[in-house]
């Protein structure tokens, strides 16, 4: 066991040598937050795939394996977080689920957020046969769950059409024993906002999402990692995290879009003008501004 009383997260997720998406998008914000956090790198691409070409590798089963060999080896596997994101494949799904099983061996206090990404706006980026690892076998081992409302809805065959629906969606995820959900963006706003929600035992919050007229990608992985880091911050107080979480991620995205705008006045943004502005925006990640508030939702018995 560490003696030390910093957290310290296992990040688990894709890696690009230029701009922000899984671990480039995750990792920053936590260091900063005060957490230690080591990181292994699902894929090594040169950017992510928004743009033209992408050049790079996936990291083989066997490359985990010996990462994972050396970490035990040298006794310096020891966490209290447990980070997931993009996989490429069923198989290395399967192997994070076993290494979480001795991870939480060494500390069964550890808690688990996996980030299930497999699509958005009703379209699937990994192979289809991720779904059910995902679904059955990754997902009900895990305490905080992040899915958009596209994933929440592949893994519970559910449609979200208005609260009512995704509430149940929300309980056939906690039914799958995962104690924290959160629908980190659902289609329930209007046209300028988008709705997140969130749910625990004994609260469930909802806040809105202003919209900009441009897709930013990272910004997902970006969600995990801020809700791990202040879920933890604020001894799991579900209304404080969502704002803290919510309120970085706007204000990042809001500065980064404006920025771009500067430069590209009008038209479609190219996607390396898009990539976020963590950097910059350091201070803010420490000291959130919170501009939105979270609103109780009361479940209907």
């Amino acid at each position: 066991m560490s003696s030390d009383s910093t957290p310290r997260v296992l990040s688990i997720q894709s890696h690009v040598v230029h701009g922000y998406v899984g671990n480039k998008s995750a990792v920053f914000p936590l260091q900063v937050l005060g957490f230690e956090v080591d990181s292994i790198n699902t894929v090594q691409f040169s950017t992510h795939t928004a743009y033209k070409h992408i050049k790079g590798n996936i990291l083989k089963n066997e490359e985990m394996d010996d990462l994972i060999e050396g970490l035990e080896l040298n006794d310096v596997d020891y966490y209290t977080h447990f980070l997931t994101g993009y996989s490429r494949s069923p198989d290395s799904l399967k192997k994070i689920a076993e290494l979480l099983k001795k991870l939480r061996q060494k500390n069964p206090q550890l808690t688990y957020v996996c980030d299930p990404v497999m699509g958005d706006n009703g379209k699937m980026y990994v192979p289809e046969e991720i779904l059910p690892v995902f679904r059955d076998v990754l997902v009900p081992l895990a305490d905080v769950v992040t899915p958009n409302q596209f994933e929440a809805e592949l893994m519970t065959g559910l449609k979200v059409h208005n609260l009512d629906d995704a509430l149940k969606v929300i309980q056939a995820l906690h039914d799958k024993g995962i104690k924290t959900v959160v629908l980190s963006s659902t289609d329930l706003g209007d046209d300028d906002h988008m709705i997140g929600i969130a749910s625990t035992a004994g609260a469930c919050y909802q806040i809105t999402i202003p919209k900009v007229d441009c897709t930013f990608t990272g910004t997902g992985d970006l969600f995990a990692a801020l809700f791990l880091a202040w879920w933890h911050k604020t001894n799991n107080n579900l209304k404080l995290t969502l704002e803290n979480t919510i309120s970085t991620l706007q204000n990042i995205v809001q500065d980064t879009y404006q920025k771009a705008r500067v430069v590209q006045p009008s038209g479609k943004i190219p996607p390396k003008l898009r990539e976020l502005r963590l950097i910059q925006n350091k201070t803010l990640i420490e000291n959130p501004k919170i501009t939105i508030a979270a609103l109780e939702v009361v479940k209907k018995i």
